[in-house]
């Protein structure tokens, strides 16, 4: 069957949330001179409303419309994102210093949205694949890790068609583009701000409310509150009375 041409105009493949730091990798992309095809998955989340930000982030950087993939997350469970158990409060000393993987972490997920890129992106012959991993997300979830995208890349590389017939002492043929592995979310706001993106388009809440306002307790609402706060940058979230 052939690709439409609405998703086949692309060059890279980019796992999109519609969150920060996802939103950030577009954007970074984009600067440099990439055109990525932003992949996002329905999966039962109980923040589907990223969905709807991954769709404004696209238009507001003039990228492809987003391919959206449905998974069975919801048969699977194993996680307080899927609606198992209250989303947890961010612990007092910040998220960051976690020292136990959360229960808002998905079981492999990262493994299986980064193995659907590659196949969207083997089936439209592009080889590089964009992630939004970044530091602070190392301490709870293993699959953001830098030996885990080492571990991924090696395996890509003996699984597919592309990978396997490339030439093996030239450059390898998958490329794994995590541009924010190293930067702190106050380095990911500057970042953003220095390439005008606007990041009221993005969402980062994992338990917002019924008219879309962030809860502003979540891990990932503190995360992102003092990512603004230390890069002395206004945040531009709306977040519920409470939060």
């Amino acid at each position: 069957m052939a690709i439409p041409p609405a998703l086949s105009d692309c060059d890279s493949i980019a796992l999109a949330s519609g969150g920060l730091d996802s939103s950030t990798v577009l954007a970074i992309a984009k600067d440099q001179g990439y055109r990525p095809l932003p992949l996002a998955f329905r999966y039962g989340q109980r923040h589907e409303v990223e969905l709807e930000c991954v769709t404004r982030v696209a238009e507001a950087l003039e990228l492809p419309e987003p391919l959206i993939l449905d998974l069975p997350y919801s048969a699977i469970g194993g996680s307080a994102l899927l609606g198992e158990g209250e989303i947890p409060p961010e612990p007092g000393d910040g998220a960051q210093n976690r020292d136990h993987i959360p229960s808002t972490y998905v079981p492999a997920r990262n493994l299986v949205f980064l193995s659907l890129a590659v196949a969207a992106a083997e089936a439209r012959g592009v080889r590089d694949i964009w992630i939004g991993v970044n530091s602070l997300d190392y301490s709870g979830y293993p699959d953001c890790r830098p030996e885990f995208l080492e571990s991924f890349l090696r395996t890509i590389h003996l699984g597919t068609r592309d990978g396997s017939g490339a030439d093996q002492q030239g450059e390898p043929y998958w490329r794994l583009q995590a541009p924010l592995a190293q930067m702190s979310k106050a380095d990911i706001v500057l970042k953003a701000t220095e390439l005008n993106f606007d990041l009221s388009l993005t969402h980062s809440c994992y338990a917002p409310t019924e008219d879309g306002s962030a809860c502003g307790i979540c891990d990932s609402c503190g995360l992102r509150k003092r990512g603004f706060e230390e890069a002395g940058v206004e945040d531009p979230t709306r977040y519920a009375e409470n939060g």
